[in-house]
Formats: C-alpha cells, structure tokens, sequence
C-alpha cells in the first residue's frame, strides 16, 4: 500500500456499492485478534469521500478473542466521534459482537456485557449508526492492523514510531537500470 492509502488500494479490498442514502455515511472496518503473541486492534474509518484513515493499538493486558474484538469496535467507534461525524456504518467480522450489537442476541458473560454497555453509549454520539457483519476476506485492512498490533512487544518509552507501508511493482534492482 502507499503511504497515502490511495482510494484505489484501498476500495480494492472491501468494495461496497454506495445507496443514495448512504452517500453521506462514513464507515469502519474493525478487527481485534489474540495469538501466542499478543492482543491487538484494528481500525480503519473511510469517509464519504473515501480517504482511509488506519488505526491501531496493542492491548497491553490479557483478554479473550471477543474482547479484542470489543476493543476494536470501540477504537473503531471513537474516532469518527473525534471528528464529529453523525452518520456511520460499523464493519466487522465478529458475528458474536455485530449480533449483540444489534440487539440480535444476548450474553450473559460480565466481561462482555460492559464492552456493549460501553459501546451503546458511544453510539448516542451519532444520528444514526449500524453494524454490519462481513466475512473475514471481505475485513482484510482492519485484519491486517490487528495483526501488526498484536506481533508488536512494547517497549518503556511507550507508542512505537510511525510504520510506513509501500507497496512495490517492480523488483528492487530495475530501480537502479531505471536511473542508469
């Protein structure tokens, strides 16, 4: 990918057609993940005139698989409201937190009910919000950030510096016969 998440990179992986209605709506893929190597989160918020804005953070404490997911959501879920925004449509491929979400299905496990509770009145920021479930194909961006999260180790100081991503063509060395 380019630095810049260029709007065709980007539509390539989750390609949605756009109603009417929706014109106005911005939307967010998100993915958690927990493996052997940690707990991480990913985020990605399109606006309505597709520029991608990519989020990501490493759970510094041990959780569940739809904990991660949870946390997702909610990274997912404040950004827009940090930018004011009314009308969003909520992607994920986590069936369990999308159908609870939705009001679909219930849990009776306490660690989840306070994610939703949370969730819930992130959602009265908005005009109007919905959930939708997407298979994990379809959840590559927000996957692959969970990913990178979660196969970081945190250092004292802190965030880790900024990661540049850069997709390439051609082989390195048809650089330098390009110059030549």
């Amino acid at each position: 990918m380019h630095l810049e998440f260029l709007d065709e990179d980007i539509m390539a992986l989750f390609g949605e057609n756009v109603k009417d209605e929706d014109r106005d709506k911005w939307i967010v893929w998100f993915d958690g993940t927990s493996n052997t190597l940690g707990h991480g989160v990913g985020a990605a918020l399109v606006s309505p005139d597709n520029q991608c804005i990519p989020f990501t953070t490493r759970l510094g404490f041990d959780c569940m698989n739809n904990m991660a997911e949870y946390e997702a959501c909610a990274l997912g879920i404040q950004a827009p409201i940090d930018f004011k925004v009314k009308l969003l449509k909520v992607y994920g491929d986590s069936a369990l937190v999308i159908h609870l979400l939705r009001g679909e299905w219930e849990t009776r496990d306490h660690k989840l009910i306070l994610y939703h509770a949370y969730i819930k009145k992130l959602a009265d920021f908005f005009d109007e919000v919905s959930f939708h479930h997407v298979p994990r194909e379809e959840n590559q961006l927000a996957n692959a950030l969970a990913t990178l999260a979660s196969m970081f180790q945190l250092t004292p100081h802190g965030d880790l510096p900024y990661i540049e991503f850069k997709c390439r063509s051609k082989p390195a060395h048809c650089c330098l016969i390009e110059e030549e």
